[in-house]
């Protein structure tokens, strides 16, 4: 069995665990001396041990660097519109798993979610945190509040979710800058939305002959990236 994986804020030759994770220690019947991965969610990744374990409490050594699992060759950025009940918990744990650098929140017409707490913000953070854990990525992603459409600035290529269109994400994907996917709403973006980032220099891409749901076409989105070998 591969070493159990923690999430630190930064490699240091001696490193604490608080409440939460050494419970989680515990409950995996791990002992002093036992070998674990750490992680800085950056991207950096290493060998430790744990050297000692109290109730609450918990000490990591740190051993050797390794070399995590492989990145896209530019940074990609899934832009999704805010989603009802917990389907953005769903989007962001496949997100991290496929790859994304970050997960940008949006505002758009036709959501019927206008807004999002800052608990509910916190929650999406820790399932990128898990996700990235449990899908051995050296990097988790980071959840970014929302902003409205309008105001979405991007690097790179931005490629934009769209029903109708003719355009393949594959014709028009190469790896010389950053990339950023975007999927709407429940009930789907605007044709003025859609102008307006078409006017701005995102392409309209398809994701095939069905309609997908709000929280299926992120992944979709994603997979036909990843699908690309890269």
């Amino acid at each position: 069995m591969a070493p159990h994986r923690v999430r630190v804020d930064t490699l240091a030759p001696a490193m604490i665990l608080g409440p939460r994770e050494t419970r989680h220690l515990h409950v995996l019947r791990l002992r002093e001396g036992d070998e674990v991965r750490v992680f800085d969610g950056q991207g950096t990744e290493a060998a430790a041990t744990l050297a000692r374990l109290e109730e609450a409490r918990a000490v990591l050594t740190l051993g050797e660097r390794l070399s995590g699992a492989a990145e896209t060759p530019q940074p990609v950025t899934l832009a999704v519109a805010l989603l009802k009940g917990d389907k953005l918990a769903d989007v962001v744990r496949a997100a991290t798993e496929l790859g994304v650098a970050r997960v940008q929140l949006l505002v758009t017409r036709h959501a019927d979610v206008r807004e999002i707490g800052e608990q509910k913000l916190q929650r999406l953070r820790r399932v990128a945190g898990e996700a990235s854990k449990q899908s051995r990525r050296a990097v988790t992603p980071e959840v970014l509040a929302p902003v409205p459409l309008a105001e979405l600035a991007w690097e790179g290529r931005l490629f934009v979710a769209q029903p109708g269109s003719a355009q393949r994400l594959t014709d028009h994907l190469s790896w010389d800058a950053p990339v950023t996917m975007l999927t709407g709403p429940e009930g789907g973006l605007s044709d003025a939305e859609i102008r307006a980032l078409t006017s701005r220099g995102a392409v309209a891409v398809t994701l095939g002959p069905r309609i997908l749901r709000a929280e299926t076409a992120p992944v979709a989105l994603l997979g036909a990236l990843v699908a690309t070998g890269v």
